[in-house]
C-alpha cells in the first residue's frame, strides 16, 4: 500500500498491524496516515483546502443550497468537504484532522460570490497580509500562498463552469482571524493582521512539524526521543515510531542527546548526521555531497567508521539512516 499524498510505501508489517479495515481505507484513500503499530491518524485540511471549499460553495449556492462540494488536492486526490452555503454566501470549518493543538483548528472561513465577468479572489477581514517585502510577496499582498489560491481558482472555476458563468468575484474572510493569528508563526515572518491560507498538499498533518523554540525543552521531557534533522526524516519518523517524541532538532545534534534523559534514537538522512559523526567524512573521496558518496563502494565502511565513533561518543544512541522514501539504509551501532 503507497501513501497517495507523499508516494511512501508503507512496510508490509505495519499494514498487517493494523486490524481495522475502516481504517487501512482511510489510509488508502490518503486521509489518513499509518504508522509502525498499525493505527492511522487522520489528515486535517488546510486552510487553503478550506478557503477553496467555502469559495465553490458559495458560487454553487446561487443556484441553490449546498452542503457539500467536491475538490482536487494540489496533491492530486479528491475530497468531499462539508459546507453550510445559500444565496451566494458559503462557510466552512477548517478541520485538524488527528492534531486538535493546530494553532487553526475549527477555525471558520467565509465566502461571498457574486457574478462577474472575470474571476477574482478578494482577501478579506481575518486574512493576514505581509508587511514587509519577502522574495515571493510584496508588503501589502494577502498572505494566500501560490497552491492555495490555485486550488481556489480551480475550486470557483468549477462551480462558474457548472453555473454556466463567466467568471465569479468571491469574498473570503476568516472572523476572528486576527486573535488565531497570535496562535501562529505568522508575525515572525512579517504577516499581520490574520491568518494565511496555505496547503502545499491541501491536508495536514496530524502533529506538529514545526521546529520550535522550545525543542530542547520538549527533548528533555521525552522517556523516548527520536532526534530527526529535518522534515523528510521528522515525517517518516513519526510514521515509524508513533509512541515515541519525534522531535526536529536541525543541526543541533549535541544539545539534544545531552538534553535527553531517556532512550535516543537519531534518525533521518545521511548527509547531516553522518557529517556530524565524522566531519572529514568525504575528504579523498572525491564527492562533492554525501547522497553522492553513497552510491560508491567506499560508503558503507564509512558509515561503520561514523557509526563506531558515535558507539564511543554516545554510548546507547541509536541510530536509523534512511533515504527519502523512508527505506532504511543503515542502523547502528
Amino acid at each position: 500500500m503507497i501513501d497517495p499524498v507523499s508516494g511512501t510505501p508503507y512496510p508490509d508489517i505495519w499494514v498487517a498491524a493494523c486490524a481495522s479495515p475502516d481504517d487501512l481505507a482511510l489510509a488508502a484513500s490518503g486521509l489518513g496516515v499509518l504508522t509502525a503499530d498499525g493505527t492511522v491518524r487522520r489528515r486535517g485540511i488546510s486552510t487553503g483546502t478550506t478557503a477553496a471549499a467555502a469559495a465553490k460553495a458559495a458560487v454553487l449556492s446561487l443556484a441553490g443550497p449546498c452542503m457539500e462540494v467536491v475538490l482536487r488536492l494540489p496533491c492530486g486526490i479528491k475530497i468531499r468537504v462539508p459546507v453550510e452555503a445559500a444565496d451566494g454566501a458559503a462557510r466552512c470549518r477548517k478541520d485538524p484532522g488527528d492534531y486538535p493543538d493546530d494553532a487553526t483548528a475549527d477555525a471558520m472561513i467565509v465566502a461571498r460570490a457574486v457574478p462577474a465577468p472575470e474571476t477574482a479572489i478578494i482577501a478579506g477581514e481575518g486574512i493576514g497580509r505581509y508587511v514587509r517585502d519577502t522574495t515571493r510577496f510584496r508588503r501589502g499582498e494577502p498572505a494566500i500562498s501560490e497552491a492555495a489560491r490555485a486550488a481556489i481558482l480551480e475550486g470557483v472555476g468549477e462551480a462558474c463552469g457548472k453555473l454556466g458563468l463567466a467568471g465569479a468575484a468571491v469574498t473570503l474572510a476568516v472572523p476572528g482571524g486576527e486573535v488565531i493569528a497570535t496562535r501562529t508563526l505568522n508575525e515572525r515572518v512579517g504577516i499581520k493582521g490574520g491568518i494565511s491560507l496555505l496547503g502545499t498538499t491541501g491536508l495536514v498533518e496530524p502533529w506538529d512539524d514545526h521546529l520550535e523554540e522550545s525543542v530542547l525543552a520538549r527533548v528533555a521531557a521525552a522517556d523516548r526521543v527520536v532526534l530527526t534533522t529535518g522534515r523528510i526524516g521528522l515525517g517518516h519518523a513519526r510514521r515509524r515510531y508513533p509512541d515515541a517524541d519525534a522531535v526536529l532538532v536541525g543541526g543541533r545534534i549535541c544539545e539534544a542527546i545531552a538534553a535527553a534523559p531517556g532512550e535516543v534514537t537519531l534518525f533521518g538522512l545521511p548527509a547531516l548526521i553522518l557529517k556530524y559523526l565524522l566531519p572529514d567524512i568525504l575528504a579523498g573521496t572525491g564527492c562533492a555531497t554525501v547522497e553522492e558518496f553513497a552510491t560508491t563502494p567506499a560508503f558503507p565502511p564509512a558509515v561503520a567508521r561514523a557509526f563506531g565513533a558515535a558507539a564511543a561518543r554516545y554510548p546507547g544512541l541509536h541510530i536509523v539512516l534512511i533515504d527519502r522514501s523512508g527505506a532504511v539504509i543503515a542502523e547502528g551501532p
